[in-house]
């Protein structure tokens, strides 16, 4: 009789083929894969004559516990945070590359859920992307490493260094929110130190909402596109967190940002003020464009003016460049 084991073996256990193999039945080839996995490198088309290339990566400890994100969360969170990268250029994502570090005692169906993460995001952020190659490799700590690629189908890059005064700044997604996702898991799901799994049934559904907004981010990669198709001067995801995002656009920029606080609440989620503009991974796209040409999906929150003493201003107040640092919110000091 076959037990448990054998039907999900550890990955200590099989060979690199059987794992790759599993991982690859549960992909598919996208619309802009021309070879996809299989050989030595994939092919994927570039209609523009130019490549977009990002690159993260997510490791047990610093980014994120096991204890409380699954496999399909991790799946779904490394490709998301990529994503939202490609499209804040004003690209359309084509394709991701994933090198997987795994320790030897990890189940075969964990790194199965993964690969259903990666297919189920990329199906749901940016159809037509997809996991095109990658690496598989032994280690003590889980690591999740991603380049995506992607295709600005004519269109110039957008940058962070466009912003012009007079400009309006907008912003497409919200904040706060997987702050307060973070915020919640370390607050309530630790025994001690160590974390402890997540039982959702004890959640109310803003708590649901905020845990997912952490363990599974959905940012608007497609208006990424929208944006530069409205002439967005300068645009960024926000992952670091409104102020110190936004302070690194103003200083690309050599200009000021100046927000509405009560502009910036609006898209807080529930979130309070601090977490609005400090708390990290929220990933949506912070943007500016001409006055009167916000596209549908971003919302005002403040004007660019000339450069003053202080690159980014909340209600005419400056405001700490707080934001995500795994060297210091790891340990859940946020």
């Amino acid at each position: 009789m076959a037990s448990a084991s054998d039907d999900d073996p550890r990955i200590g256990d099989i060979s690199e083929g059987t794992v790759l193999r599993a991982i690859l039945a549960r992909t598919a080839p996208g619309e802009h894969t021309l070879l996809g996995p299989g050989d030595d490198a994939a092919v994927i088309a570039a209609p523009s004559k130019s490549v977009v290339a990002t690159a993260d990566t997510l490791v047990e400890g610093p980014d994120f516990r096991t204890a409380w994100s699954g496999g399909y969360d991790l799946g779904w969170k490394a490709a998301a945070v990529n994503l939202a990268d490609i499209a804040a250029m004003g690209a359309m994502p084509t394709g991701l590359l994933v090198s997987l570090a795994v320790p030897r005692q990890t189940r075969l169906s964990f790194v199965e859920r993964m690969a259903d993460g990666f297919r189920e995001a990329c199906a749901a952020l940016a159809p037509g992307c997809t996991v095109v190659g990658g690496d598989l490799t032994v280690s003590d700590l889980l690591v999740i490493a991603v380049t995506a690629l992607g295709d600005l189908e004519g269109r110039a890059p957008v940058t962070r260094a466009g912003a012009r005064p007079g400009d309006e700044v907008a912003l497409a997604g919200e904040l706060g929110a997987a702050a307060a996702g973070l915020a919640l898991l370390f607050d309530r799901f630790r025994d001690g130190e160590t974390p402890v799994p997540v039982d959702r049934t004890a959640l109310d559904t803003d708590e649901r909402r905020a845990l997912d907004a952490q363990l599974r981010p959905a940012p608007p990669v497609r208006l990424g596109a929208v944006a530069s198709d409205a002439g967005a001067t300068a645009m960024m995801d926000v992952s670091d967190g409104l102020a110190l995002d936004a302070a690194r656009m103003a200083d690309a920029s050599g200009v000021t940002l100046s927000l509405s606080g009560a502009a910036v609440d609006a898209l807080a989620s529930g979130a309070d003020r601090a977490r609005a503009v400090g708390g990290g991974e929220d990933h949506g796209l912070l943007a500016t464009f001409p006055a009167g040409r916000l596209p549908d999906g971003f919302h005002r929150i403040g004007v660019v003016t000339e450069r003053g003493v202080d690159g980014v201003l909340v209600d005419g107040a400056a405001i700490a460049h707080a934001g995500w640092d795994p060297y210091r919110d790891w340990d859940g000091a946020l």
